[in-house]
């Protein structure tokens, strides 16, 4: 009777988010509890099996061998649930909050102009949108699904890869008939580089010149947060900007903004990534509905 009173599956869920997100706090937050309820959760869960599974320090803990071994068939336990309640409910349409972080680009390219289509054919998701190009705690701020370009660091995160972007200089014409289109790298330092003030902005842009490779200095009578606060400034003629491909695309098949210095582009890319937890592949429908479409509908590379 024991074992029908107690909620096995939940403990188990608890148990891999506190291994997958590396400690209490950070699966605390995931499930709306304190760290010390996890915990004891934890020591109950040890309690009841009869084997310690997680050694503990102040700093950090380990999982002992009975730890890994039911972490693993834990994760494979959970999977093969969550597919049954989708093969159980396949004809049940995904639903409930959505929270999206993306950086500014990409949701002003591609996020906002979906989001139309993807809720009416999930008319019972409701998005919850944020666009900044700062990288934020998708755990602190209850994130579902952050979509993040460039390199990714290491963590307890699964990524889906989107697509991926060249990288460009360019002008409005108005700017360049003012002051002269550079044919040299060193023909930029006359000219109002615009950069960005975000704490993982490029400290330069790299150039390739006569097999050399250079990194110029950005520096400018303006900045600003995001790549499309940028794109606009260099539409408005202020002066050059350096970004992603996708973004400008549309400006540069219009003749709005016009390519700079692409003899000496190095050809160096960034790649864009879906970023969020579910490892073990115990992801709520909503999620995964909204992954597939990102995945089918997204057309990054085309230049």
């Amino acid at each position: 009777m024991a074992r029908l009173e107690t909620n096995r599956s939940g403990e188990l869920e608890v148990f891999v988010r506190v291994i997958e997100l590396g400690g209490f706090s950070a699966a605390a937050r995931v499930f709306g509890m304190t760290p010390s309820a996890v915990s004891k959760l934890v020591t109950r869960l040890e309690q009841r099996l009869g084997v310690r599974l997680v050694n503990r320090s102040t700093r950090q803990f380990q999982l002992t061998p009975e730890g890994c071994a039911f972490y693993e068939r834990g994760v494979r336990i959970l999977a093969d649930l969550d597919e049954a309640e989708r093969c159980a409910s396949e004809h049940t349409a995904p639903r409930g909050r959505l929270r999206v972080n993306a950086n500014v680009p990409f949701g002003h390219h591609f996020l906002l102009p979906l989001a139309p289509e993807f809720l009416e054919r999930h008319p019972d998701v409701t998005l919850d949108i944020v666009l900044t190009d700062e990288v934020v705690d998708i755990l602190e701020q209850r994130t579902d699904v952050a979509v993040r370009a460039g390199p990714l660091k290491s963590s307890n995160l699964v990524a889906r890869r989107l697509g991926v972007t060249r990288m460009v200089i360019v002008g409005a014409p108005r700017y360049l008939t003012r002051h002269g289109t550079p044919a040299r790298p060193e023909e930029l330092l006359a000219h109002n580089r615009l950069g960005a003030n975000y704490v993982r902005a490029r400290p330069g842009w790299p150039l390739r010149y006569e097999n050399e490779d250079i990194v110029l200095p950005v520096t400018g009578s303006a900045q600003a947060s995001d790549g499309e606060a940028l794109r606009h400034l260099a539409l408005a003629g202020l002066g050059l900007a350096r970004l992603a491909a996708f973004q400008v695309r549309d400006d540069i098949a219009t003749g709005r903004l016009l390519p700079v210095l692409e003899d000496c582009n190095p050809g160096d890319v960034e790649e864009v990534h879906a970023v969020y937890v579910g490892q073990g592949g115990y992801l709520p429908l909503r999620v995964r509905a909204f992954l597939d479409f990102l995945a089918a509908m997204v057309d990054i590379g085309r230049i």
